[in-house]
């Protein structure tokens, strides 16, 4: 699907200053259709994917042919294949073995011969981005990367949970067993960590190069924990500058109006929610935050469009 960018708007921000506001339409085909033929079968494995349109754009608009792309919280590698198919070399950094194995398998599977060319995917912890980057610390356009949501995430087993047991494997509940992954954390340390690793994009970027993160804000005991304003207050804190904010849509727009697709994790935690008493809803939107190394203009790519999508 081709797309046509959108004219932005500005929103308030954190001291009164302001910065472009986009919305991008990026699920008018489910995130399963999206990956259908294209991905490994492996992928419904790991619990928290991006949609393959929407790391399609961001890399499409934040970053020129032949530019170095970085995920440093890699995951099924959805953004070095992405990257990859618009000409860019991609770089992916995994802590989960299991993640690591998975990217590689989605490079080889869309790329075929060229995957080795084009990504690399190394196991390691973000936090030490610059030392597994080595030659190319300080030489990166883009980092694009989606960190874990400070709330719990994994794959509905929907039999089980019906069977009274629980509604998600432990295996790839918060992404691993291991309870000292990022995906585990939670209010202080959560904060702490990301930080960390803020600093380290920060480094590993070239001077005026981006840092797009993808967020979404989440509910837990009726409190709504504000996770795109924590992620831009973070990354101001080790030096970077706030240039836009996109709203990616996860629901499709159908003559004018916007089709939902609840999850059915998202349809009983919601029906919880309201028998609760809390105002909950469907939540058919991620936050898409645009940071810069430096205070450098906002620019703009033409989208590229491939008959691989």
């Amino acid at each position: 699907m081709a797309t046509t960018p959108t004219t932005p708007q500005t929103t308030r921000i954190r001291h009164g200053a302001s910065v472009p506001l986009a919305i991008w339409p990026v699920a008018q085909r489910t995130a399963q259709y999206q990956r259908a033929g294209r991905y490994h079968p492996d992928c419904r494995d790991h619990p928290g994917k991006m949609l393959p349109e929407l790391a399609r754009r961001i890399v499409a608009e934040y970053s020129a042919p032949g530019a170095l792309v970085v995920d440093p919280m890699a995951g099924a590698g959805t953004t070095l294949v992405e990257a990859a198919l618009l000409g860019r070399r991609a770089i992916g950094v995994e802590l989960e073995p299991r993640w690591v194995d998975l990217a590689e398998s989605n490079a080889a599977f869309v790329l075929g011969t060229d995957a080795d060319r084009l990504v690399e995917v190394h196991h390691g912890n973000a936090a030490g981005l610059v030392d597994l980057l080595g030659a190319d610390a300080g030489r990166v356009d883009l980092i694009c990367t989606s960190p874990p949501y400070a709330c719990d995430v994994g794959n509905v087993d929907k039999a089980n949970w019906d069977r009274g047991g629980g509604l998600c494997p432990s295996r790839t509940r918060n992404y691993s067993v291991d309870r000292g992954n990022l995906g585990h954390l939670r209010g202080d340390t959560y904060e702490a960590a990301m930080a960390e690793i803020y600093a380290a994009c920060y480094d590993a970027l070239c001077p005026g190069g981006l840092l797009v993160t993808v967020t979404k804000n989440t509910r837990r005991k009726g409190r709504t924990l504000d996770l795109a304003g924590l992620t831009v207050a973070l990354a101001q804190r080790v030096g970077f500058t706030y240039l836009a904010h996109v709203i990616a849509l996860h629901a499709a727009v159908r003559d004018g109006d916007l089709v939902g697709r609840a999850s059915f994790w998202q349809l009983t935690q919601t029906r919880k929610a309201r028998a609760r008493g809390e105002p909950a809803h469907h939540v058919v939107h991620e936050d898409v935050e645009v940071l810069a190394k430096g205070t450098p203009q906002l620019t703009t790519h033409t989208p590229e469009v491939s008959d691989a999508r």
